[in-house]
């Protein structure tokens, strides 16, 4: 049976969110972002006409299109808007999986022979409209690489259908940089060699194409040549994410509290981050020696940011322990989670923090997650 993978991309999604809201906000220059050294969380086409880009720096945005009109963002609309959506595309397809806040896959394999699996798509997309006002564009393939690209290519308000025989002349044209796992370091080694397009890295050798980006050749080869046999995972929303510490001795330690709950943090951060969440809720518990346990919590603005969560934890602690006891336990959990945010916090970070957090994380993921962190956390 041939599979029927389809690809859903909300457009402009902030900025749709802000129009859905503001209706005079429709066809003006749009830049969803936070501060002056802030970096842009998304941006209407208007704006991309003049060369403005998700993740640029505002300064530089507002150079290109001084007409923008910036706004900083409301995360927790966002999410309530990808919950309606979500909700209204559930209703109507088999399979489907949330891999952003803002994106889609669904799997309609054999439900051809029920409804055209094109059509049906056609109308998950009208229905999205029709019930939330957002604007969304789909592509429908064999498999998640070739939808997702061909998503790209129709927006917006995109519907494009890539059959299995047409596959390979739809993506040959394409630059690499369209392949999802492409990012800007792979780009720059493979057009340093004269690899630009999709078709020239289809016909490059497998074996050379290992050597060249390591581990992941072989699936980078494949998805050129239009192969990915990734199921669609159903969508189960996570709720928190959490972890805690039972002392082997009660403890009055403050200063070794705070380095635990230091390493916690950034334990905690760097799995929001591996995992694309941002959490809008921070707990906080301690359990004292004669087993009495007490929490207390705050509602934060969406962030996944390690000196941010931090600032919030060791307050909720001091807050917290106001007994002079020993404690047998401390813990920390994150909830109000929403998925899919490539940044911390899409309207207040700075490139440079952005910037430093992602070369952590890249050293964590080669050397472990313990391979780097802050010094508080490591006086234990």
């Amino acid at each position: 049976m041939e599979r029927a993978i389809a690809h859903m991309d909300l457009d402009t999604f902030f900025v749709s969110c802000e129009r859905e809201k503001n209706s005079e906000l429709e066809g003006k220059p749009i830049i969803i972002g936070g501060g002056d050294r802030g970096v842009v969380a998304s941006c209407s086409y208007e704006t991309r006409f003049f060369g403005v880009r998700s993740a640029m720096p505002i300064k530089m945005a507002m150079r290109l299109c001084p007409e923008a009109r910036v706004i900083k963002g409301d995360m927790e609309m966002y999410s309530q808007m990808s919950h309606l959506v979500t909700e209204v595309i559930q209703e109507k397809v088999p399979v489907l999986e949330k891999a952003s806040i803002d994106e889609f896959y669904i799997d309609l394999s054999g439900m051809d022979k029920f409804f055209g699996c094109y059509q049906w798509m056609t109308e998950v997309a009208e229905a999205v409209k029709q019930n939330t006002g957002l604007p969304i564009s789909f592509a429908l393939s064999t498999n998640k690489t070739v939808s997702k690209i061909g998503t790209g290519e129709s927006k917006p308000v995109g519907r494009l259908e890539i059959k299995e025989n047409n596959i390979r002349t739809f993506l040959n044209p394409l630059s690499i940089k369209k392949i999802p796992m492409v990012g800007s370091v792979t780009f720059q080694l493979l057009s340093r060699l004269g690899i630009k397009t999709i078709q020239t890295l289809s016909e490059t050798p497998v074996e050379v194409v290992q050597k060249l980006v390591g581990n992941t050749g072989t699936t980078l080869w494949n998805k050129a040549n239009g192969i990915d046999l990734t199921p669609v995972v159903p969508y189960s929303e996570r709720k928190s994410i959490s972890t805690e510490d039972t002392f082997t001795q009660d403890t009055i330690d403050i200063v070794a509290m705070r380095s635990i709950l230091s390493g916690m943090v950034e334990k905690l951060c760097y799995q929001l981050r591996a995992e694309k969440w941002l959490v809008s809720v921070v707990v906080v518990k301690i359990r004292y020696s004669n087993f009495d346990t007490e929490t207390k919590q705050y509602k934060i603005a969406y962030t996944s940011a390690d000196h941010t969560l931090l600032k919030y934890v060791y307050e909720l602690f001091k807050k917290l322990y106001t007994r002079r006891m020993r404690i047998r336990l401390i813990g920390i959990k994150f909830t109000g989670l929403v998925h899919g945010c490539h940044q911390m916090d899409l309207f207040e970070d700075t490139e440079e923090l952005i910037s430093l957090y992602q070369t952590m994380d890249k050293i964590k993921d080669r050397f472990g997650s313990s391979s780097v962190g802050r010094a508080s956390g490591l006086i234990q």
